[in-house]
């Protein structure tokens, strides 16, 4: 059992790409020193395979959503050996820190019943922080860490995240996301670091070195998931999934991204070139296709370029229900075109009955090879084996003294950290800013200053998100500018912007409420809404200075208002800890964040990225100090 030395080198020539040997490399990043590779598992696998039924392979390739779970027993009539919480699939008794440890218990408790006792591993979107769970540490969305170019800050939210993970016993966190968005109008925008590629790679293998804690060995990491693998930020606009109904289509999320296959590499495959020597135990692949060809049943891409040519030895986990999306004649023929791609284990996630039984079939008649049935099986096992699930001695259950600091002050300050370094000033006339904490009267104003919800975006307690108080705790803009001032000051607040007049000050918070995936795509309107533009002219009329504090996931068109406003931040979806953004009005903490994206004007013609269309307000880099 060598230690795992190796690190994938890789040359650029012509756009393509050429794999070199397995080198050692003192860049073999932290992982490396502390783990071995996963195929250095395989004896122990094949012991543990060589006791498996078909049954028993089937079921560990298996993923319900436990909402899903037609009985607790399940988890031994099908041989399960996933779980995961979907968007909304809280627990049946609450969404607290007890609750969502009762339920993980619950199920791990069984899984440990079976005859082979494989435990679960256990799966859930912790993507900017254990983001479904009441109380926990919400962060920045990645859009404005990358805003931060701090891969040692990406490194310990992501550590953060999994210790408030860890707190409830899940053991995987589906991310990060490394997609390189390409055309911000896209819903999933804020999901992605940077449209460079370079700030991806950095930022996606921080995360990843944070969520396992540089070894899955260790009891506190949980297993990360880069994804989606691949192109998804690249998709041609007009492509996207079609609306119920058949008439119309999303405009670009699950979308055809057109790429020959050097720039395929050279944008979007990037954070995987990263995240893969760092130790990345599974890998998801996109709902979207690559040239026609859906992702989740591409051969070359997810056999041939991830498993072969980049030498991934984790296992492949589809998105949720994705292989539904697979053209075939029906489910059965889906299952086989995405198992003989190279997809390891599906994410059913509801028709796990349906799953098992032709997947089964699909074996026994030779349609899916038992040695492709094998391989998936022993890719699971592998990364079971290194995260120490299967030693006698480990305990599958919460730790308790891990709950102590779920939530805690000490987690916050890091996220706080995370959206002080994000924000990015735009524009500062007359320098209107840093605030004065003494000015005799502050007048707030905007739908998002005292708004938790818009603040955190999709993702957050709710798949959509949910606009207003989602009772995650916190603090709003609001209350961080009225913690910030002196006792003298008087900090006034109405969401339209009236009543300013006589104020120092006025300070607008608005933008976007929250969204997520298909839904948070645009067509060609990224104009603020009526009401905002609304509450700045109020401000503005009560002739006194007006900063903009613009939350969003994405640019958008700032044209129209930029002659009513002094001052401008891009504050994007910082998450629950609204002091932050005091913090760099007031100038305890100077900005300096740098654009992770290219801000348009409104009179683009093209919002993809690189396209003649596509005229420049802001350049992706650009940031004002104070």
């Amino acid at each position: 059992m060598r230690p795992f030395r190796w690190i994938l080198t890789v040359a650029l020539s012509g756009g393509f790409l050429f794999f070199g040997g397995w080198k050692a490399h003192k860049r073999v990043m932290h992982a490396a020193a502390v783990s071995k590779s996963f195929a250095d598992y395989d004896p122990e696998v094949d012991k543990l395979m060589s006791k498996m039924t078909l049954d028993d392979k089937i079921g560990q390739m298996t993923q319900v959503d436990q909402q899903f779970l037609k009985s607790i027993d399940d988890i031994d009539n099908y041989h399960l050996g996933s779980l995961l919480n979907g968007g909304d699939s809280d627990p049946k008794t609450g969404n607290d820190l007890q609750s969502w440890t009762k339920m993980y218990e619950r199920y791990q408790a069984r899984a440990l019943k079976t005859r082979l006792a494989i435990p679960l591993l256990y799966g859930v979107d912790a993507v900017h922080g254990h983001n479904n769970v009441i109380g926990a540490v919400i962060f920045p969305q990645n859009i404005g860490l990358g805003c931060t170019r701090d891969a040692a800050l990406v490194e310990k939210a992501a550590r953060i995240t999994a210790l408030e993970v860890r707190a409830t016993g899940i053991n995987w966190a589906f991310a990060p996301c490394v997609t390189v968005p390409q055309d911000i109008r896209w819903g999933r925008t804020y999901e992605g670091y940077s449209e460079d590629p370079s700030v991806v790679k950095e930022l996606g293998a921080a995360a990843v070195r944070g969520l396992q804690w540089n070894g899955l060995g260790n009891p506190e990491a949980v297993l990360a998931c880069s994804k989606h693998f691949a192109g998804d930020g690249g998709t041609t606009f007009g492509t996207g999934l079609m609306k119920p109904g058949g008439k119309e289509r999303y405009p670009l999320d699950h979308g055809d991204t057109r790429l020959n296959e050097a720039d395929f590499r050279r944008i979007h495959l990037q954070g995987y070139l990263s995240t893969i020597p760092e130790g990345v135990g599974s890998i998801m692949p996109s709902y979207s296709s690559w040239n026609g060809v859906k992702c989740s049943a591409d051969k070359h891409l997810l056999t041939d370029i991830l498993k072969d040519q980049m030498g991934f030895q984790g296992f492949v986990i589809s998105d949720y229900a994705a292989i539904n999306e697979i053209p075939n004649e029906n489910y059965k023929q889906q299952i086989r075109a995405s198992i003989n791609a190279g997809m390891d284990m599906v994410m059913v996630p509801e028709h796990y009955q349906e799953f098992f039984n032709d997947l089964k079939e699909l074996a026994n008649d030779g349609s899916v090879p038992v040695s492709r049935i094998d391989d998936a099986v022993r890719r699971i096992l592998r990364v079971k084996f290194a995260m120490g699930m299967m030693g006698a001695n480990h305990s599958q259950m919460p730790n308790p003294g891990l709950q102590k600091s779920f939530g805690s002050p000490e987690h916050r300050q890091v996220a706080r950290q995370a959206v002080r370094e994000s924000l990015v000033l735009l524009k500062n006339n007359n320098r209107v800013l840093p605030l004065a904490k003494s000015a005799a009267r502050i007048h707030v104003a905007g739908k998002s200053a005292n708004n938790i919800g818009n603040q955190c975006g999709g993702w957050t307690i709710y798949w959509q998100g949910r606009t207003g108080d989602v009772t995650t705790g916190g603090t709003t803009i609001l209350k961080g500018i009225q913690q910030a001032v002196s006792k003298n000051t008087k900090v006034t607040f109405s969401e339209d912007g009236t009543g300013a007049a006589g104020a120092t000050v006025g300070v607008v918070v608005v933008g976007e409420t929250p969204y997520a995936e298909m839904f948070g795509d645009r067509r060609d309107d990224l104009h603020l809404a009526p009401k905002d533009v609304a509450a700045i002219h109020n401000l503005k009329q009560a002739n006194i200075p007006v900063v903009l504090v613009l939350i969003s996931g994405r640019p958008l068109f700032l044209d129209n208002v930029l002659n009513d406003v002094d001052a401008i931040i891009a504050a994007w979806l910082p998450g629950t800890e609204g002091e932050g953004v005091a913090d760099v009005l007031f100038g305890d903490y100077k900005p300096t964040g740098k654009l992770s994206f290219t801000w348009p004007k409104a009179s683009s013609t093209s919002l993809h990225r690189g396209d003649t269309g596509y005229q420049t307000l802001y350049a992706f880099g650009y940031g004002l100090k104070y």
